[in-house]
C-alpha cells in the first residue's frame, strides 16, 4: 500500500493567526510564523515533514486560507 504524502499551501495574507489549524493538525506540522502579514497577524506556516494530507487544517480554517494537496508516494 502506498503511503500518502501531503502538502499544504497557506495564503499568508488571508490568515488571521487564529491557530485553529495548529491545534487541529494531528501530525503537528503547522506552527505560527514570526513575520507579520499586511493585516497585522502572524500567519500559520507548514514546518517540517510528516503531513499526510488529511485536510483537517483546511476544513477548520475559518478564512479558507489553506489548500491541501495529497499524492500517493
Amino acid at each position: 500500500m502506498a503511503k500518502a504524502v501531503g502538502k499544504i499551501v497557506i495564503n499568508s495574507e488571508s490568515c488571521k493567526g487564529c491557530e485553529l489549524c495548529v491545534v487541529a493538525c494531528p501530525q503537528k506540522t503547522i506552527t505560527m510564523d514570526s513575520h507579520i502579514n499586511m493585516k497585522g497577524y502572524n500567519p500559520a506556516i507548514q514546518t517540517g515533514e510528516g503531513c499526510v494530507g488529511c485536510a483537517t487544517c483546511g476544513l477548520i480554517c475559518p478564512d479558507g486560507a489553506i489548500t491541501v494537496y495529497k499524492e500517493a508516494k
